[in-house]
C-alpha cells in the first residue's frame, strides 16, 4: 500500500449556536489521502466538506482528533499543501504574473526566482500571453487556471480542490479537469496527491481513484467507492455509467441516522425536527420532476442518472429536490431509482396542487407547522421573520437558518398556509385566514 501523506484520525470540528451551545460540524472524521492517488469527497451541501478540506490544509484548526502530515501533527499551513478554491480568491488589482507570485513573495523568494517559476506554471496551465491581464479582463475558466496556477506554482505534494469547476460552463469544466488530469498523469507537476471535493458525480467517476461519500449533521465518510478503470476514462463507457449509477445509490442509501443525516430522508426515518435544514428545492424543479416520472418512458419509476439526464439538473440541486419530494411523501428511493407514490401519481393528476403541497407542509415540516400556530394565536395575524430566524439560530449557522426560512417562507406561501411582505420582513396570515379568523 503507498504511503500515507495526510491523515485524519477522528477529526472533528463545532461551531457557536446562538444559545452557546456547540453544535458539530464534523464528528468522527477517520480519512488517509496516500501518495499516488486522487479521492473525490461526495456529499450534500452543508455535510462539512469545505471544512474538512480546510482543516487538512492547516486554515482552520479541528477541535477534537489528530491531523497528521507526513505522520507528524500539522500546526497550522504546510508548505506541502496548497488549496485551490471555487470563488477564484484572486486580488483584482494584481495581474495574473503577481496573481501567481504571491505565494512565493510571501515566502521571500528573490524576484527574478518568481518570475521564473511563475512564467513556467503560467505557460502549463495555458494562460501564456496573459501574463499582465487583470482578473476583470479574464473569463470565468482563466481565472480558474490562474487559481490553480497560484497553487501549482508553490510545488505542492497534495493539491485540495473545492468546488474548484462548479463555477465554470459545463464545456470549460471539462476542459480544465481534463488538462489537470493530464499534467497529473504525465509527471509535469510534482503533486503526489489531489482530493477533489465535488458535488458532480460524473466529475468525481471520471477523475479518482476513490470516491468518498460524505453524510451531514454532523459529517463524517459514510461510504467508499474504490475505481480502478485506467485514465482516460470515456463518459459514455458502459463502466462509467455503472460506476454513476453505484455512486447515485450510495448517495440516496438511507445512513440509519436522523433524516436530516448522510442519506435521502424516507419514510422509515425520523421525522424532520423544529430545527433542522431544509431541503433547498424550488418548486418549479419539484412539480417538473414529478409530472417527468409520471410520463412515458419512466411510467413512475426512474434511474436516477437518467433522471438528471433528462431535467438538466446539476446533481447538487436534484438531491435537494428528491429529498423535498421523499420528505413531503410524493415519491420514495429504492436501490437507486426514484419511484412515484400513491399521493405523488394524485398530485400531478390534481386541479388542487396548492391545497394538497400545504397539507404536506403541515404535516411533515415542522418549522412551517410551527410559523401557522404561532399566527393564528397572534390577534395581529403578522409575526416578524426575526422571531424565526432567532429560533433557527440555536441550531443551526446563521446561513444555514437564513436558507431554512427562506424555504420555509416559498414553500409555505405556494401552499397558501401564509403571506410574506418582502419589504417589512413580516409574515402574515393568508387573506383566506384572515376572512375565517373575522
Amino acid at each position: 500500500m503507498s504511503t500515507p501523506i495526510v491523515e485524519l484520525k477522528a477529526v472533528g470540528k463545532h461551531f457557536r449556536s446562538a444559545d452557546g451551545s456547540a453544535r458539530a460540524v464534523l464528528e468522527g472524521v477517520d480519512f488517509t489521502l496516500r501518495e499516488g492517488e486522487i479521492v473525490a469527497l461526495l456529499g450534500q451541501s452543508g455535510s462539512g466538506k469545505s471544512t474538512m478540506l480546510r482543516i487538512m490544509a492547516g486554515l482552520i484548526q479541528a477541535d477534537e482528533g489528530q491531523v497528521l502530515y507526513r505522520g507528524m501533527p500539522l500546526y497550522g499551513t504546510a508548505r506541502g499543501i496548497r488549496m485551490v478554491f471555487q470563488s477564484f480568491a484572486l486580488f483584482p488589482w494584481l495581474t495574473v504574473q503577481k496573481n501567481v507570485e504571491l505565494g512565493l513573495e510571501a515566502q521571500g523568494m528573490p524576484a527574478e526566482e518568481r518570475a521564473r517559476r511563475a512564467e513556467k506554471v503560467i505557460d502549463l496551465i495555458g494562460l501564456s500571453g496573459f501574463e499582465g491581464a487583470l482578473p476583470r479582463e479574464l473569463s470565468g475558466g482563466m481565472r480558474q487556471r490562474v487559481g490553480i496556477a497560484r497553487a501549482l506554482v508553490m510545488e505542492p505534494e497534495v493539491l485540495l480542490m473545492d468546488e474548484a469547476f462548479s463555477a465554470l460552463d459545463v464545456l470549460t469544466g471539462e476542459r480544465l479537469r481534463e488538462e489537470i488530469l493530464e499534467l497529473w498523469q504525465s509527471g509535469q507537476i510534482p503533486t503526489k496527491a489531489i482530493l477533489v471535493v465535488s458535488h458532480n458525480i460524473e466529475e468525481a467517476v471520471m477523475m479518482a481513484d476513490r470516491v468518498l461519500i460524505f453524510a451531514s449533521d454532523p459529517g463524517r465518510v459514510r461510504a467508499e467507492l474504490p475505481i480502478s478503470l485506467a485514465q482516460p476514462r470515456k463518459a459514455e463507457s458502459a463502466e462509467v455509467r455503472q460506476l454513476i449509477d453505484k455512486v447515485y445509490e450510495l448517495m440516496t442509501a438511507s445512513s440509519g441516522r436522523r433524516g436530516s443525516g448522510g442519506g435521502l430522508i424516507s419514510e422509515r426515518e425520523v421525522k424532520l425536527q423544529l430545527g433542522d435544514r431544509l431541503p433547498q428545492a424550488d418548486i418549479a424543479h419539484m412539480e417538473g420532476i414529478l409530472e417527468l416520472l409520471a410520463e412515458e418512458p419512466f411510467n413512475g419509476r426512474a434511474d436516477l442518472p437518467k433522471l438528471a439526464e433528462e431535467t438538466e439538473l446539476t446533481d447538487a440541486e436534484l438531491l435537494e429536490v428528491l429529498n423535498a419530494l421523499l420528505l413531503l411523501g410524493f415519491a420514495y428511493l429504492t436501490n437507486g431509482d426514484i419511484l412515484l407514490t400513491e399521493l405523488g401519481g394524485r398530485y400531478v393528476k390534481s386541479e388542487e396542487r396548492q391545497e394538497m403541497f400545504g397539507k404536506q407542509l403541515l404535516e411533515h415540516v415542522p418549522l412551517i407547522a410551527y410559523i401557522c400556530h404561532g399566527l393564528e394565536q397572534d390577534k395581529s395575524g403578522d409575526l416578524p421573520e426575526d422571531l424565526f430566524l432567532k429560533l433557527l439560530r440555536f441550531t443551526l449557522s446563521e446561513e444555514e437558518a437564513e436558507r431554512a426560512l427562506r424555504m420555509a417562507i416559498e414553500w409555505g406561501r405556494y401552499g397558501d398556509l401564509f403571506e410574506y411582505n418582502f419589504n417589512t420582513g413580516v409574515i402574515q396570515r393568508s387573506e383566506e385566514d384572515e376572512q375565517e379568523a373575522d
